[in-house]
Formats: structure tokens, C-alpha cells, sequence
């Protein structure tokens, strides 16, 4: 039973890896500063550091690996929210649907402004 338990774990941990790397493209597509950084790739892939400013000194950092996943918050230098496990990725949700957002009212000022064809 455990080796199947540690096997699932690894492939959540490359899936997360995955999804950090997608996060971190439609953040950098957004304007938004984004970074990951992954150990391994592809099907090797075991561990990935995300970063993100979303300005005002308002920074998220998202570690996952073999020994755990973390998420960590802070403002101007100083740790305001540090989730570990579970709610660290419900966190990576929160941000994944900001972009979701984000990206829609984008898409809704584009087309008002766009001229139309007459």
C-alpha cells in the first residue's frame, strides 16, 4: 500500500509542476511578473519553485516537492500567510481564477474599444 500511496504523491507533485509552469505563463501573459523553476523535467520532474509580484511589494512564493508543498505570502519583506498542503494549493486555485478574471475583463475592454465594421 505505501509504495502505491508515495507513487500517487509523486504524480501530484508533477502535476503540480505542470500547472505552477501554465500559471506562470498566463500570469507573464497578463503582465504580471512571474518565475518557475522546476526540478526535473517532464515525467522527472520532482519538485518546482513559483514566484510571483503582484505588486505594491506583494509577493507569493509556491513550493512543492517530494517533502511537502508550501505556500507563502508576504508584503514589503514580511511574511503574512505561510499554507502548507492542502490549502496551499486551494491558494494556487484563488490565483488561477484571478487570472481567470483578469484575463476576461481584458478580453470584455478589447472588444468595447475595438471599432466595429460597418
Amino acid at each position: 500500500m505505501f509504495p502505491r500511496l508515495a507513487e500517487h504523491y509523486r504524480s501530484v507533485v508533477q502535476d503540480l509542476v505542470m500547472s505552477l509552469q501554465a500559471l506562470a505563463s498566463g500570469l507573464k501573459a497578463c503582465g504580471i511578473t512571474a518565475s518557475c523553476y522546476s526540478c526535473g523535467d517532464g515525467e522527472d520532474a520532482h519538485g518546482a519553485s513559483f514566484v510571483s509580484d503582484l505588486g505594491d511589494g506583494h509577493v507569493v512564493r509556491f513550493l512543492v516537492s517530494d517533502f511537502g508543498i508550501s505556500w507563502v505570502e508576504s508584503r514589503n519583506g514580511h511574511e503574512l500567510v505561510k499554507l502548507e498542503g492542502a490549502e496551499a494549493i486551494q491558494e494556487l486555485q484563488r490565483m488561477t481564477e484571478m487570472l481567470h478574471q483578469r484575463r476576461g475583463a481584458d478580453s470584455t475592454a478589447t472588444q468595447l474599444s475595438a471599432p466595429s465594421a460597418a
